[in-house]
């Protein structure tokens, strides 16, 4: 059964930055697709950025230039960059894994269904 745990939220002013991490357990980070999402009140679930089983990542429109997915497979923990932070970014955001493999841009279009997820990690950004 695997198992993610997200951290590195917190508040910030625009145009400040903040580094999410996610711990995993139970997880190859050799193969299957992982990645980020958030959720705020009122809107849709938004893929962010996804790194499947080669290396390959892939961004959302909205965060690209701004986000960096990456991957520790000694310390079996995903990561997200976040820059250039905008209001709009405020949200709850999630990790989450599947053991499917698949395309980066395949992954980002079921991230935020994808069977394993972690309990999310506030980020709130004022102006």
């Amino acid at each position: 059964q695997a198992r993610l745990g997200e951290s590195g939220g917190g508040s910030v002013q625009a145009g400040g930055s903040l580094k999410l991490s996610c711990a995993t357990a139970g997880l190859s980070f050799d193969y299957g697709s992982m990645g980020w999402f958030r959720h705020a009140p009122g809107r849709e679930r938004e893929g962010l950025a996804t790194i499947v089983w080669d290396g390959t990542t892939t961004y959302a429109n909205s965060v690209k230039g701004r986000f960096t997915i990456s991957k520790d497979n000694a310390k079996n923990t995903l990561y997200l960059q976040m820059n250039e932070l905008k209001p709009e970014d405020t949200a709850m955001y999630y990790c989450a894994a599947a053991f499917e493999t698949m395309t980066a841009t395949q992954a980002l279009e079921q991230v935020s269904g994808f069977a394993y997820r972690g309990h999310g990690t506030q980020v709130t950004v004022s102006s």
